[in-house]
């Protein structure tokens, strides 16, 4: 069974939508209004919304519909995540909520072309399906999740190819966060062009 979304961006596979802290990365801290999509063929063997990867298994819903719950809530922030957003177009939703006063934030694989209007992008790259160039250069942030040790290496390889702005960030991957934050300390120390990212939302016991 397959999904059929329209290609216009009208209507997305809505897994859940919720208002909350947003956890991680350069905008930490901040209120935010989380859109996340349904569908994923990247595969992180260690992603925490497994449940995401399906998009038959979230409704399609009208892109209107969701602009007008995210502008129920007086955080003016977006964060449009997946699953793997990018996989469809999002123009008409980004354009929306900007229109509407609302910035919009996007933390993608970066293994589809880049649609939608961005405020900030958070491009997290994972091994399994390379990022595409054209989304490295235009990112405000790579946040890269440390697994294993090999992850550091892995991770100057990217920072070799963004913009000269981009934000450098080590997140240890939650399931190993006691091993792995030590050796993101050290090495941060070491290398200070990058900055630790924790997922404070997990520490808060927040969505």
């Amino acid at each position: 069974m397959s999904l059929q979304v329209p290609p216009d961006g009208s209507l997305l596979p809505l897994m859940e939508e919720f208002y909350t802290i947003q956890g991680e990365g350069f905008n930490t801290g901040k209120a935010a209004y989380f859109i996340r999509l349904g569908g994923c063929d990247v595969g992180c063997h260690w992603c925490d919304v497994k449940e995401s990867w399906d998009a038959t298994l979230h409704p399609l819903t009208p892109t209107e519909k969701i602009v007008e719950n995210a502008n129920k809530y007086p955080g003016k922030a977006v964060v449009i995540t997946g699953g793997e957003p990018l996989i469809y177009n999002l123009d008409p939703l980004t354009i929306a909520l900007q229109n509407k006063g609302i910035q919009t934030f996007i933390e993608t694989s970066g293994a589809y072309p880049l649609s939608g209007k961005w405020d900030w992008i958070c491009l997290s790259p994972k091994k399994f399906k390379s990022p595409r160039p054209d989304v490295i250069a235009v990112a405000d942030e790579i946040k890269i999740i440390v697994f294993n040790k090999s992850d550091f290496a892995w991770a100057e390889q990217h920072a070799q190819n963004v913009g000269p702005n981009c934000k450098l960030y080590l997140q240890p991957e939650w399931s190993k966060h006691k091993e792995m934050t030590p050796l993101i300390v050290e090495y941060v120390k070491e290398n200070p062009k990058w900055e630790i990212s924790l997922q404070t939302h997990k520490y808060l016991n927040i969505p």
